[in-house]
């Protein structure tokens, strides 16, 4: 299938091929249809499927034609959990409208100015993304009405609730009007997840589909067992003078361990720069560019960055610390290996590790492969970790 089987208007058409794109992805052809013809819609994928293409090409052909509601506000409103995806999705959205003269893209998220985003919200848009947090303080403000809404997306909706949102998200979505088409994408459709849906959508049809991690084709996953804190900075030392390290996260439990991994190996000489929950957003942002733009050879970040970052130039993704969650395993390595690109994961793991190396294995379905570096071998024998035989259940997630 071609994207000009997918009947969209030819301008959004012209855009998606000057973006190099020819063939939607497995998420595309299944959603894109579904959502031209008006049926709600609740879509299982994880970053690195195309999914956000999949939300804005439809979305991007309704507003092709005009709004029948004379009105200010927008007509498709997209809620994501976190400052970069909302970032990243209002981009996408700029790309792929670019030949749309009367297409424009607002973003609102915590951290940046107010008087910025009003300027933005009180003239013309008809896309705005936003995080539930600052989206709710300009309408209580006043700046936004949603008398025109057609269109209501939540991206990452599992994280959004894991993030605490699920209040604010149901009180967004009950500002909208009731005729409204809804679209709820997710990495998993289950628990509370699949019970807002319900609240939320009227009808839907649902959508799962495989990521290119589940199907193990462009990561490779290593395992270093480590004797403690002494051996991670000996192995990593090592790792990061390996010529095919193009660009690498290295992923932390802690702001405070990303501060001083960072700080030890720019005085190493190499360049680095951290990325975590106390940074404003000035400097978020300046640290991505310094990534995208290959400034930057190694990102120490903690989960913040696991999810809306696209940076197709990561060859590799280091755990430093292993995740406390499983599913947040998946979203890290998901940072490597994008567009079809071969990528590298490696996790540091000592004795006292093996239960969430059990679970990250047990969730994956994967058994991690266990890399020896000579002259760097552990010196103890890694305990197996024993877990219960009833299905596993990932602990709460920490917010970062």
């Amino acid at each position: 299938m071609s994207f000009k089987e997918l009947s969209l208007h030819p301008d959004i058409l012209k855009a998606v091929q000057e973006s190099g794109y020819e063939t939607p992805t497995p998420i595309q052809q299944k959603a894109i249809p579904k959502i031209l013809r008006g049926f709600d819609l609740r879509a299982s994928a994880q970053t690195g499927t195309g999914k956000t293409a999949a939300f804005i090409l439809p979305a991007l052909h309704r507003l092709t034609t005009p709004s029948a509601v004379h009105s200010h506000g927008p007509r498709v409103l997209i809620l994501v959990p976190t400052r970069e995806l909302a970032m990243q999705v209002a981009a996408e959205a700029a790309k792929y409208s670019k030949h749309l003269s009367r297409v424009k893209t607002v973003c609102i998220y915590g951290g940046a100015p107010y008087p910025v985003q009003n300027r933005q919200l009180s003239k013309p848009y008809e896309i705005l993304v936003a995080t539930p947090g600052r989206l709710i303080d300009h309408i209580n403000r006043g700046k936004i009405k949603f008398d025109r809404l057609e269109m209501l997306i939540l991206d990452e909706a599992d994280r959004m609730l894991d993030m605490g949102f699920i209040e604010p998200v149901e009180e967004i979505a009950a500002k909208t009007p009731s005729t409204r088409q809804t679209l709820l994408f997710s990495a998993t459709l289950k628990g509370n997840v699949l019970k807002l849906s319900e609240r939320l959508l009227n009808k839907p049809m649902e959508i799962r589909v495989s990521s290119e991690f589940e199907k193990h084709e462009n990561i490779e996953q290593r395992l270093h067992n480590v004797d403690g804190l002494d051996h991670k900075y000996r192995l990593l030392g090592h790792l990061l003078t390996d010529q095919e390290l193009n660009q690498a996260i290295v992923f932390t439990s802690t702001k405070r361990q990303a501060d001083v991994l960072v700080e030890k190996l720019l005085k190493e000489g190499h360049t680095a720069a951290v990325l975590h929950g106390d940074m404003n957003q000035r400097q978020r942002t300046k640290t991505i560019t310094q990534l995208r733009q290959e400034k930057l050879r190694i990102l120490v970040a903690t989960d913040v960055a696991a999810r809306g970052i696209d940076v197709q130039t990561i060859s590799h993704v280091i755990n430093f610390d292993l995740p406390n969650n499983a599913e947040d395993y998946v979203h890290r390595i998901g940072r490597t290996g994008r567009a079809g690109a071969k990528g590298i994961a490696l996790s540091f793991a000592a004795s006292k590790d093996m239960h969430l190396l059990k679970r990250i294995e047990q969730f994956t379905g994967q058994k991690i492969t266990s890399h020896l570096i000579p002259g760097m071998e552990p010196k103890m024998k890694p305990q197996q970790a024993k877990m219960p035989k009833k299905d596993f259940r990932p602990p709460k997630r920490r917010r970062y």
